[in-house]
C-alpha cells in the first residue's frame, strides 16, 4: 500500500517533537530525582513540613510585685475548648476520642459555662455534617478559667479537648492602673513572621516590656495524618526563657487606702480629676500613686483618661508654691518672719496689674510675714519676691528646685511644667503659683528638700528587677540625692511654718490635722484657665490641693492631693474632699508603717506584741490575743496554726486584723472586710481571687465554713459605703476656698 505523502510530512514533524518532549520530561524527572528540588522547594523539606507538627512554648511574662512581694500582675492560664468530631480519630483507640453523643455533651457543657445548649450543639452538628475533623465554639469557649476547664474535664466527655494559653491578669482590678498599665496579646513582627505575643501597652508593662517579656520556645515532632506521633518523631525542643520580675516601691496596703478614699470622693463629689501621691521623703520611693478617672486593666474599655496625671498633667499649682517661695527667701537670708507688711493688695507700679489677697483684697491689715504664710497671703509672696529676693534670684531657686525639668521618675509619659517668667507680672504671680505650671510629682520632688533637711531626692517607682528563675537580683535602685537647694536650718524653719498653717488659729489648713501625729503642709486653690481667655469663675471651678508631711519634726511620709472642680454644696468648701483623702490615708499609713505617734495617744491605740504562734493550741492563742484587745480571725477549726499575716515579735495595732490559718482551713465570713484584708487572706491561703468593685465586701462566692484548698477561686463584690455626714463649718473659717487663687 502506497503511503500518503501528507502522512510522511506529519510524521517527520511530530516525531522530532515527541523525541524532544520525551528528553525534556525524562531529564526533568532525573533532575528532580537527583536534586529533590521543585521550583526551588526541597521535596524532602516539604514532606517533613507536611508531616511535622510545631507548637510554640510560650515564655511566662515576668510578674509585677509591690514592695512586700504582693503580686500585682501575672500571666493567668486560660483555655480554649475544641471538640474532635471525626469518628476516624477513635479507630486506633480502645476508648472514644471523638464526640459520641452531641446532645448530652452540649447539655452538660452548657450547664458549666452557663450558656444555651444550642451554642454548643450547633457547632458540633455542623462539624459532623461537613466531615470536619474538629470544631471550635467562638468567644464563649476561648477564655475559660482553670476552674471551668477542670469542671468540664470531670464530666469525662469524649472528644472534648483544651488548648492552654494565657492572658495578663491584674488581681486587684482598678489598682494603680496608671502606674502598672496593662499588657495584651498583639501581633508582633519577628524573624519575617507575624506572631501573637503579650505586649505591654501602657505604664510599667510598657516601660519594662523587654525586661518582663522573655523569649518563647517551641516543640516540633513528626506525626501521621491523625496527628499521632511517629515511633521516631525527630522531636526538637527549645525551652522558653521566662521574663524577669519587677518589684515596685508601691506598698499594696497604702495604695489600697488611696484607692478606697479616691473612689469614695469620686462617688461623693463627682470631680473632673483627682490625684494623690504618697512618698517616703527619706528615699524618694513612691509608696502610692493614683488618680481618677481610672480604669480596670483587665478590661480597659471606654477609658476616660489614659494619662497618669501625677506625672503627665502640669497645671498652675496655686499656693502650694508658697512653700518654695518662703524657702528661697529664708535661705537667701532676706526673711524676717516678725516683720510687718500691709496686706490686702499690692501694686508694683501703675503699669502692672495689682495683686490681691484671696479674701477679695480686703486683707487683714498690717500682719507679719509668718502670719502671711499662715493666712496664705498673695501679697506677702509677691513682696518677698519683688522687694526682698529680687526676681532674678528667685528664678535661680526655681531652677535649684528643678521646676524647669522633668523629675526623671521611671514612669512613661512624664511632662515637665513651664516656668512662666517673661514679664514682671508673671514673675510676681509665680510666687503664689499662678501662670507657671508644675506636675504633682515635680512639687513632691522639690518638697523632699523641705522634709529631708535640704537634700532633694529623685522619685522612683521601680525598686528592683529579679531573675524569675533564680531569684537573683539583676538591678536594684537606691535613694538618689539630686540637689541641695536649701540648708538644714532653712528646711526646719519652713517645716515650722507648715505646721503653723495647721495648728494656728489663723492657719488655712486646720482641717488637715491628724489625730495621733503632728502634721504640716500647705493648701492651694488654683484657678483654671478659660480656653476663651482669663480664668473660669464659680465656686467649684478650682483645683483644690494640699501638700503635707508628718510627723513634722522628722517627716516619714509626704503626700500630695488635688481635686479638680468637685461638685460642692452651698455649705461645703473645696478643702473637704481634699482633707478627707489626706487625713484618712496619712493617719492609717503612718500607723501601718509602725511610725511612733508624736502626740499623746494614751487610750487611743493599743499596741499588741505577737507571741510564738507555733506553740500552743490555735484556740488558746486566738483567745490570748483577743483578750489583749486584738481583732483576730481564726481561719478553720484545726488545732495548730500553720500560717498567719503576722509573725513572732511583731507589734500591731488593736484595730489591725490578725489572721491565723489553722491546719484545717475553712472559709471565714468576710462580709464587711476591706479589699486589702481580703487580698491578704487570699495570699495566705493561696486562693485565686477576683475583686469586683471597691470599698467593703458585700458578697462572697465561697460560703462560710467551706473547706479550702490551694488555688480555689474566691470572687468578692465590694461596694463603697455612703460617706458619713461631716459636721459642716462656716465657709469663712477656711477663707482660702472663698475666691481667687489662694
Amino acid at each position: 500500500m502506497r503511503k500518503n505523502k501528507t502522512t510522511h510530512v506529519v510524521a517527520g514533524v511530530l516525531l522530532p517533537l515527541f523525541i524532544i518532549a520525551f528528553i525534556v520530561l525524562t531529564g526533568r524527572f532525573m533532575y528532580i530525582q537527583a536534586t529533590g528540588v521543585v521550583d526551588g522547594v526541597s521535596l524532602d523539606e516539604w514532606a517533613k513540613q507536611k508531616r511535622t507538627s510545631s507548637y510554640p512554648l510560650y515564655a511566662e511574662r515576668g510578674k509585677i510585685y509591690d514592695n512586700n512581694g504582693m503580686t500585682l500582675a501575672y500571666d493567668r492560664p486560660i483555655f480554649r475548648m475544641y471538640a474532635v468530631v471525626d469518628e476516624k480519630h477513635s479507630e486506633k483507640s480502645d476508648t472514644p476520642r471523638h464526640v459520641t453523643n452531641p446532645e448530652k455533651t452540649a447539655e452538660l457543657i452548657a450547664e458549666v459555662l452557663e450558656v444555651e445548649t444550642e451554642d454548643i450543639l450547633m457547632p458540633i452538628q455542623n462539624g459532623i455534617e461537613n466531615d470536619r475533623f474538629q470544631v471550635e465554639f467562638g468567644n464563649i469557649a476561648n477564655e475559660l478559667s482553670q476552674q471551668q476547664r477542670d469542671d468540664i474535664l470531670e464530666l469525662k466527655l469524649p472528644g472534648i479537648n483544651f488548648e492552654k494559653d494565657s492572658i495578663r491578669y491584674y488581681p486587684n482590678g482598678m489598682f494603680a492602673s496608671h502606674i502598672i498599665g496593662f499588657a495584651r496579646e498583639t501581633e508582633v513582627q519577628k524573624e519575617k513572621e507575624i506572631k501573637n505575643e503579650i505586649t505591654g501597652i501602657a505604664g510599667i508593662e510598657n516601660e519594662m516590656n523587654d525586661i518582663l517579656g522573655g523569649k518563647n520556645g517551641f516543640i516540633s515532632y513528626q506525626r501521621d495524618k491523625y496527628n499521632n506521633r511517629l515511633l521516631n518523631p525527630n522531636e526538637i525542643i527549645r525551652e522558653p526563657e521566662d521574663g524577669n520580675d519587677v518589684y515596685l516601691t508601691l506598698d499594696q496596703k497604702i495604695q489600697t487606702l488611696v484607692e478606697d478614699v479616691l473612689t469614695e470622693v469620686d462617688e461623693e463629689y463627682n470631680p473632673k480629676r483627682v490625684t494623690a501621691v504618697v512618698m517616703d521623703p527619706k528615699t524618694g520611693e513612691v509608696l502610692a500613686m493614683s488618680s481618677r478617672p481610672s480604669y480596670n486593666p483587665n478590661n480597659p474599655a471606654n477609658v476616660e483618661n489614659w494619662y497618669n496625671d501625677a506625672v503627665s498633667s502640669p497645671f498652675e499649682p496655686g499656693s502650694t508654691m508658697k512653700i518654695f517661695t518662703w524657702a528661697a527667701a529664708i535661705e537667701e537670708g532676706v526673711y524676717n518672719g516678725s516683720e510687718g507688711f500691709k496686706s490686702g493688695s499690692y501694686r508694683v507700679n501703675e503699669k502692672i496689674t495689682p495683686i490681691h489677697d484671696h479674701n477679695n483684697g480686703k486683707g487683714w491689715g498690717t500682719i507679719s510675714y509668718d502670719e502671711g504664710f499662715e493666712r496664705s497671703s498673695n501679697v506677702a509672696a509677691a513682696k518677698l519676691v519683688w522687694e526682698k529676693l529680687g526676681a532674678d534670684k528667685y528664678l535661680e531657686y526655681l531652677h535649684a528646685f528643678d521646676f524647669d525639668k522633668v523629675t526623671g521618675i521611671d514612669l512613661p509619659g512624664e511632662v515637665a511644667g513651664q516656668i512662666l517668667y517673661n514679664w514682671p507680672l508673671e514673675k510676681i504671680t509665680t510666687s503664689f503659683g499662678q501662670g507657671t505650671t508644675l506636675t504633682p510629682i515635680q512639687q513632691m520632688k522639690a518638697a523632699t528638700a523641705i522634709a529631708n533637711n535640704g537634700k532633694m531626692l529623685q522619685p522612683y517607682v521601680i525598686q528592683k528587677i529579679v531573675d524569675s528563675s533564680t531569684g537573683d537580683i539583676i538591678e536594684e535602685k537606691s535613694p538618689n540625692v539630686v540637689g541641695e537647694p536649701i540648708s538644714e536650718e532653712t528646711a526646719k524653719q519652713v517645716r515650722s511654718l507648715l505646721e503653723s498653717t495647721v495648728t494656728s488659729e489663723d492657719g488655712t489648713s486646720g482641717r488637715y490635722e491628724l489625730q495621733d501625729y503632728s502634721v504640716g503642709g500647705k493648701s492651694g486653690t488654683a484657678q483654671i484657665p478659660n480656653p476663651n481667655g482669663g480664668y473660669l469663675t464659680g465656686k467649684d471651678n478650682y483645683i483644690f490641693s494640699f501638700l503635707g508631711m508628718a510627723p513634722i519634726d522628722d517627716p516619714q511620709l509626704m503626700m500630695y492631693v488635688s481635686v479638680q472642680q468637685p461638685e460642692l454644696e452651698t455649705t461645703e468648701t473645696g478643702s473637704m474632699p481634699v482633707s478627707f483623702i489626706f487625713t484618712n490615708v496619712m493617719e492609717n499609713a503612718l500607723h501601718y508603717l509602725n511610725i511612733d505617734p508624736d502626740k499623746d495617744t494614751e487610750d487611743i491605740v493599743n499596741l499588741i506584741e505577737i507571741p510564738n504562734l507555733a506553740k500552743g493550741k490555735a484556740a488558746d492563742i486566738a483567745k490570748n490575743l483577743t483578750d489583749q484587745g486584738a481583732t483576730v480571725t481564726t481561719i478553720g477549726n484545726g488545732s495548730k496554726i500553720v500560717s498567719a499575716n503576722v509573725k513572732e515579735g511583731d507589734t500591731v495595732l488593736s484595730q489591725e486584723r490578725i489572721m491565723l490559718v489553722t491546719d484545717k482551713p475553712t472559709m471565714p465570713n468576710i462580709i464587711g472586710w476591706s479589699v486589702r484584708d481580703t487580698l491578704e487572706l487570699a495570699d495566705l491561703l493561696k486562693l485565686k481571687v477576683e475583686i469586683l468593685g471597691n470599698g467593703f465586701a458585700v458578697t462572697q462566692n465561697i460560703k462560710e465554713g467551706t473547706a479550702l484548698k490551694e488555688n480555689d477561686y474566691l470572687g468578692i463584690e465590694f461596694k463603697i459605703p455612703t460617706m458619713p455626714d461631716e459636721e459642716l463649718e462656716d465657709a469663712t473659717e477656711n477663707p482660702e476656698d472663698e475666691t481667687g487663687n489662694e
